[in-house]
């Protein structure tokens, strides 16, 4: 694929990797950004990635804007001629699907949503063609997603499925965004799920909720001392459905500071991947299990 560049006023240029959605395209931008990243190019300010996009931020007395230009159609050459190997980390999140709060929430604004007589799970299984509410948690928990960006609310991450495209879910936003959407719930939204980290408006179909914090500028979570946000560009995830019980139990530990997140570090080939689809992501619930 070919990039395509523009200039956004005096200080930003902006990338498009691809129109289109894809892991190709999401690899492609997170390597010219880790690319830019590495290279210290003097004179950029800012590095902001998107899906399959990114802009830069630079200083035009520091750097001319062709010198910077020129700068970036070479690594864009570079990632491209560079094997599509990633070394990340897959993790679990557990997620408490058909939960009270995002039912509450969610009947609170059926004047807004496509099918006002049907919860979101309902209608999100029945546009997808399964028969019920759990064959699409099924669907939905049963292959990992790939982290594309983080971003837009702090610390959201968009999830996109690694599954053949013909087994995509697809889901569209709200007709008009809530006004509310309680932390930490699961939501999908065209072709990603996402977490939302705070309390706030939103469009997205209500799923579920997760107990695991993703978020916490305070620091106080043990899971999150280090640094503020959970997720990377590059993770893996794998939802856990998980039952009342085990969601007020993982409450517990959040709280008394003993949850540890299920994470294991693992490589990811895009060309393996793309290969064998469902062996690759066999071999990654392997890496997620192992002791």
């Amino acid at each position: 694929m070919s990039c395509r560049y523009s200039y956004g006023g005096d200080e930003h240029i902006f990338v498009e990797v691809d129109p289109s959605m894809s892991l190709e395209a999401f690899f492609t931008s997170l390597s010219m950004t880790n690319a830019v990243r590495d290279a210290e190019i003097e004179g950029i300010t800012e590095i902001c990635p998107a899906n399959a996009s990114f802009q830069i931020k630079f200083d035009p007395d520091v750097i001319a804007p062709e010198d910077l230009m020129a700068r970036l159609q070479e690594l864009e050459a570079q990632a491209e001629a560079a094997p599509a190997v990633l070394d990340t980390r897959i993790v679990e999140i557990p997620v408490y699907y058909q939960d009270p709060w995002t039912h509450e929430t969610l009947m609170r604004f059926r004047e807004r949503h496509q099918d006002p007589a049907a919860t979101d799970l309902e209608y999100a299984a029945r546009i997808n063609g399964y028969d019920s509410v759990e064959a699409f948690i099924e669907a939905h928990s049963g292959a990992p997603w790939f982290v594309s960006m983080v971003g837009f609310v702090s610390g959201l991450p968009f999830l996109y499925q690694m599954v053949d495209r013909d087994r995509q879910i697809e889901v569209p936003k709200y007709l008009r965004p809530r006004t509310d959407t309680p932390k930490q719930t699961v939501g999908y939204g065209g072709c990603f799920s996402c977490i939302y980290s705070v309390r706030g408006a939103g469009g997205y179909q209500m799923f579920g909720i997760t107990p695991m914090p993703i978020y916490d500028p305070e620091q106080k979570v043990a899971h999150l001392k280090e640094f503020m946000v959970f997720f990377r560009p590059g993770d893996i995830v794998k939802w856990k459905p998980i039952t009342r019980e085990e969601y007020d139990r993982i409450l517990r530990e959040v709280e008394e500071g003993s949850y540890t997140p299920r994470i294991r570090p693992v490589r990811f080939s895009l060309e393996e991947f793309n290969a064998d689809i469902d062996g690759t992501n066999a071999k990654l619930m392997e890496a997620l299990h192992a002791d």
